[in-house]
């Protein structure tokens, strides 16, 4: 509801245990919802150097307090799960990630640890070879034949894409030579080349269809495609550069660079810009060459891989956590022009997330026109950082302004700086629209969250398709017949615009000139299908219903405690106006609020989000719309001749009789409510051991307080 500054990051220096659990809590999982989006979705997120930034202050904070690290930190994972749209590969040898390194000094630590580790007095031999920006694979061959293919996935299991890497020219089925182990996994990056990248976009947008971000989304594409025909009609390719297990070496002492010209014997395609370095600074100079002549390249790369050239050192090296001791990434900074940000536009997503983009004068960077960046949200745009730090040092972004764009991870254009000089005398802050510009519904912000987000769930142009398909879902209203695509084409053809049209459709069809049956893939049998599954839906439960109206943060189980608790759709409807109305009595919030607030599970922000919906005076008016169609059954009644029947319990501490579970479910089935705090409405408050700030407050308030025992006496054991 109320808009709240988002909080900074803990100072590390200050940061206690406590706090530092937390914070490595919350970072998994958004480190771990960034993985989904690059690793299986192949749709990043966010640029490199903010991961970069995310994995340091989580490595950072482990330093600090190593006992808190945990099996899923990002310390210890690679990778997100395989998709499930593919057989699933266990890797005989994981296939982990690579730590960084930023700075020339970082570079030169790596080795001092190498010579340390291994007490040498030396700098061993280091091969550096450009990190290919592209989607790892593993090939498995046995008897020089091709056997497998599989993707990285989280590093232990990947998925099996042999049939589509069968298509890809670079990669041998066979394999050449005399010196071939009896089996072998080899590795490397498949790729797509600038200009073949640039072709396929052509393409793509001649035929209708979404260009690709970048190269490297287009080869994770097109590689993991369920039809082999196009992932053969894409222009993919494939650089060798490691490999997993080994039956045995095709050498007496092998080496990384003598592996290399194996490989280029074998079959593979090996990048000719490898290089041996025997000292750092060596290391160094490549990383620069290999950075001045980056744009140059035919493909995309984002740094320089440095690897222990001695295989045996490898192997006493060994790895800690999800990295290997002997080898480090060397990333690039990101490629930078200079232009001017002419208008800041406001984009509503499908789900009704408003996010700001900037119109830019259009520039070149890293060998692609850049006219638009995305500005996140309202917190970049006035220069804060998504952990509450201050970005480009506090200043923020303006209309006029002269911007310095980066290409993120070579992948989605941002603003990195603005030049204040060059700031227009007129320029002014950007204010962050209030109301939605697609339906000019109210927009809110939540506490702790960065998005503003529409409100107007059923009304808004932008969020209609989704929401309708969430409408007819499964969990909601289940209208067979209506499923993604026949939702998307009667929204195009101005059909079905709102949900409260799907219950008008077939009174509409009998007067249209143009009917249903006369479109394509609909017959009798279909249309009368499709009519009587909506009219079969026009009883629902009150908890279906309320999943289906699409409210953020309700999903089937909280649609579940809000049907219980109010029991009718009138009785719901009436509190949530009632809470959105904000009536005020003495300063406290209103009663309506405070009792929606209060049942057990809901909690404010679920709280917040439905009555932000009943706010809304046009989502309220196509509710009743809607309703004039349907209608919406009572809850089943809990029994109501029971000792706890119509009364109000909250169950604290440690419970030992029963589980939390259990016993709320087992007051709701006697006919009480089951609240998660307490108040002066509360019945009762069963206490177990340890209880706390409840049982105090109970104590204050009056409450009847019961022991477990007590409890099971009250109801009949």
């Amino acid at each position: 509801m109320a808009k709240t500054a988002k909080p900074s990051a803990p100072d590390l220096a200050t940061l206690t245990k406590a706090k530092a659990k937390v914070e490595l809590m919350r970072l998994t999982l958004v480190m771990e919802a960034h993985n989904v989006a690059y690793y299986q979705n192949d749709a990043p997120k966010i640029a490199d150097a903010e991961y970069d930034a995310l994995r340091r202050r989580v490595e950072e904070i482990e330093a600090k307090f190593p006992e808190l690290v945990a099996g899923n930190s990002p310390t210890q994972t690679v990778g997100a799960a395989p998709s499930r749209a593919f057989a699933k590969v266990q890797h005989a040898v994981p296939m982990l990630s690579l730590g960084n390194a930023f700075t020339d000094e970082e570079v030169a630590e790596f080795v001092e640890r190498i010579q340390r580790f291994l007490k040498l007095d030396e700098v061993p031999a280091i091969v550096a070879e450009p990190k290919i920006d592209g989607l790892s694979l593993s090939l498995r061959y046995e008897n020089g034949e091709l056997v497998r293919a599989a993707t990285r996935g989280d590093g232990s299991t990947g998925e099996d894409v042999t049939a589509n890497v069968r298509t890809i020219g670079d990669i041998p089925t066979t394999l050449k030579g005399s010196a071939i182990p009896a089996a072998c996994e080899l590795r490397g990056e498949v790729y797509m080349l600038k200009s073949d990248f640039l072709a396929l976009n052509q393409r793509q947008v001649e035929a209708g269809e979404d260009p690709f971000a970048n190269p490297r989304n287009s080869a994770a594409g097109s590689l993991r495609q369920k039809d082999v025909a196009v992932t053969a009609s894409r222009p993919l390719k494939f650089f060798a550069y490691a490999w997993g297990e080994m039956s045995d070496y095709p050498m007496e002492e092998p080496t990384q660079h003598g592996m290399l010209d194996w490989l280029k014997k074998a079959g593979f395609t090996v990048n000719p810009l490898i290089t041996l370095c025997a000292s750092v600074e060596d290391a160094l100079t490549f990383y620069r060459k290999v950075g001045t002549e980056r744009a140059s390249l035919g493909y995309d790369i984002d740094g320089v891989v440095y690897k222990v050239d001695r295989i045996d050192w490898q192997a006493r090296l060994g790895f800690a956590g999800r990295a290997p001791r002997w080898a480090i990434a060397h990333k690039f900074a990101a490629e930078q022009a200079t232009t001017v940000l002419e208008k800041i536009d406001i984009q509503v997503g499908r789900t009704g997330a408003l996010t700001p983009v900037a119109r830019l004068t259009p520039i070149t960077v890293g060998g692609v026109v850049v006219a638009n960046a995305t500005l996140h949200n309202e917190d970049y745009i006035k220069g804060i950082g998504n952990d509450g730090q201050p970005l480009r040092d506090g200043v923020d972004i303006r209309e006029g302004d002269t911007v310095v764009i980066q290409r993120a991870g070579d992948v989605i254009p941002q603003i990195v700086s603005v030049i204040l000089d060059k700031r227009p005398a007129d320029a002014k802050p950007f204010e962050f629209p209030t109301t939605c510009p697609a339906c000019g519904s109210h927009a809110v912000r939540e506490d702790g969250e960065v998005v503003t987000r529409c409100t107007g769930a059923l009304i808004c142009p932008a969020q209609a398709v989704e929401r309708l398909r969430h409408f007819v879902s499964r969990l909601a209203f289940d209208i067979d017949g209506l499923g993604d695509k026949q939702i998307q084409e009667f929204y195009d053809d101005g059909l079905i615009m709102h949900p409260v049209d799907i219950f008008t459709l077939q009174k509409r069809d009998a007067r249209a000139t143009k009917k249903i049956i006369d479109r394509e893939g609909f017959g009798e049998v279909s249309v009368r299908n499709l009519f009587g599954a909506i009219d079969a839906r026009r009883r629902i439960e009150l908890n279906r219903f309320i999943f289906a109206l699409g409210i953020r943060h309700i999903g089937e189980g909280n649609a579940k405690l809000l049907a219980r608790h109010y029991g009718s759709l009138d009785a719901f409807r009436t509190a949530m106006l009632a809470a959105a109305a904000g009536e005020q009595g003495s300063g406290n919030i209103s009663e309506a609020y405070q009792d929606l607030n209060n049942i057990g599970g809901v909690g404010k922000i679920v709280a917040d989000a439905v009555v932000e919906f009943f706010a809304e005076q046009r989502n309220v008016e196509a509710l009743g719309e809607l309703l004039d169609e349907i209608e919406v059954l009572d809850v089943e009644q809990a029994k109501s001749d029971t000792a706890v029947a119509g009364k109000t319990v909250v169950f604290t501490g440690s419970l030992t009789k029963f589980t939390r579970d259990e016993a709320k479910a087992r007051a709701e089935r006697l006919g009480a409510k089951v609240a998660g705090s307490v108040s002066k409405k509360t019945d009762y408050v069963v206490a177990g051991e340890d209880a706390g700030s409840k049982l105090k407050k109970a104590r204050d308030l009056g409450v009847n307080v019961l022991t477990e025992d007590e409890w099971l006496a009250l109801i009949g054991g």
